[in-house]
């Protein structure tokens, strides 16, 4: 997260989407806030449902996003904050311990707590992205979220653990330095827009976030203020625009349009006098298109999607645990009626959430789409405080705890591995 010809620190986020490449350059202001100086967009290329599929393509959307961000920003981009998505995406829980023998816990106890439970057995193609303590136990004692300052004997902890396929973080990885980059981490998705469109008393309540992309869904589910099952189902609005292109005939790019336009989740609802034109395949002129037909088309793949987060949800275990909910983010909760269609399949409450508390750029940005892309400035403000407390690098965040209330419960949450 270089910067030219100046001492201000400087934050980089590259949120990486099967829509859009999203280039973010911020610098704190205040306490806890982050004033966004500058951003890059371009349309996506050489990504299908998280994954890479064309190096040239996504090479090139990297580089027209970073272009822009430059130039909005004046600064010049050397190193990022990336996101991570994509079904290639799995993770599990697991438990580590440390030995005490009667003495105050360090932070260097809670390391070697969280290094025995990340050494576990995972394929050889499979790479550890994160490992986030859910909560500690010392001695029999359950339900401690920091153990250092505690006397004891022996030290658990409870960890959520996400792997990565590696042959695609290597695909990726090359993609983002083709274009100039390096990579300062990896942050799941899910996590990163969790970070703005969340509450305190959510995450602590019991809450899931789907932060619906074009490609994937991202999930997340936080409770006792800690993520506790992440996941990645291969469905977004790409598929939305796909079914109206093939149902309506269209081209790509007409269809997405109309949804974008004229799109709507609930087709009862919709008066029948409604309509639009567009001119279809073999058409030479344009047609009417009744709005409700296409509220047709969209419907089913809304209820599909949220049967899988459902699906997902109650294959974590937790379905019980959730009286916060659920927060849409992402761009395709922007769909009209989709949050009436969430609260029925999944009856559980429902908002949109979205990036508050900005500045700067905040307008542009202050939109579900932009979840990720905030969200990974914020982490990237974290991880330089921590740096700077502790004169460790970016990728050390993984053997550290604070007994510092907010870097705790900071930590808590999101540590990577």
């Amino acid at each position: 997260m270089d910067m030219v010809a100046t001492d201000d620190l400087i934050f980089v986020g590259m949120d990486v989407g099967t829509t859009k490449i999203c280039v973010l350059v911020g610098h704190p202001e205040g306490k806890d806030n982050i004033r966004v100086i500058g951003k890059g967009i371009s349309p996506s290329s050489g990504v299908h449902k998280g994954g890479v599929v064309s190096l040239e393509g996504l090479t090139q959307a990297l580089q027209i996003a970073k272009d822009k961000a430059e130039r909005s920003s004046g600064y010049e981009i050397t190193s990022a904050l990336v996101s991570l998505s994509g079904s290639h995406i799995n993770s599990l829980n697991s438990k580590g311990m440390a030995g005490i023998a009667g003495r105050m816990i360090t932070r260097d106890d809670v390391a070697r707590a969280i290094d025995a439970a990340r050494s576990i057995a995972i394929p050889y193609n499979r790479e550890v992205v994160h490992v986030i303590p859910r909560g500690y136990v010392v001695d029999g004692q359950d339900g401690i979220r920091s153990a250092i300052g505690m006397h004891g004997y022996r030290l658990e902890v409870e960890a959520h653990i996400v792997t990565a396929a590696t042959t695609s973080l290597r695909n990726l990885e090359k993609c983002v330095e083709n274009a100039g980059i390096v990579i300062d981490g990896w942050v799941l998705s899910s996590l990163a827009s969790s970070e703005v469109v969340l509450t305190d008393t959510e995450r602590e309540m019991g809450v899931v976030v789907c932060d619906i992309g074009g490609g994937t869904t991202d999930v997340a589910i936080y409770i006792e203020g800690s993520v506790w099952h992440t996941a990645v189902i291969p469905i977004g609005g790409d598929h939305l625009t796909s079914d109206i292109a093939q149902v309506l005939h269209l081209p790509q790019e007409t269809a997405e349009m109309v949804k974008r336009r004229h799109g709507y989740a609930r087709a009862a609802v919709i008066d029948d006098s409604q309509a639009f034109a567009v001119r279809p395949f073999g058409e030479k002129k344009q047609i009417k298109i009744k709005r409700r037909e296409l509220a047709r088309v969209i419907e089913p793949r809304v209820e599909e999607l949220f049967g899988l987060v459902r699906q997902e949800i109650k294959r974590s275990g937790y379905d019980g645990l959730l009286p916060a909910g659920v927060v849409l983010t992402g761009g395709t909760s922007q769909l009209p009626a989709i949050h009436d269609v969430a609260s029925e399949v999944l009856r559980l409450p429902i908002r949109i959430g979205k990036p508050e508390s900005l500045h700067g750029l905040a307008d542009q940005l202050r939109s579900p789409a932009f979840s990720t892309s905030v969200g990974l400035l914020q982490w990237a403000r974290m991880m330089e405080q921590e740096e700077m407390l502790n004169g460790r690098g970016l990728y050390d965040l993984g053997s550290l705890r604070f007994d510092m209330n907010r870097m705790t419960e900071w930590l808590r949450r999101l540590l990577p591995g």
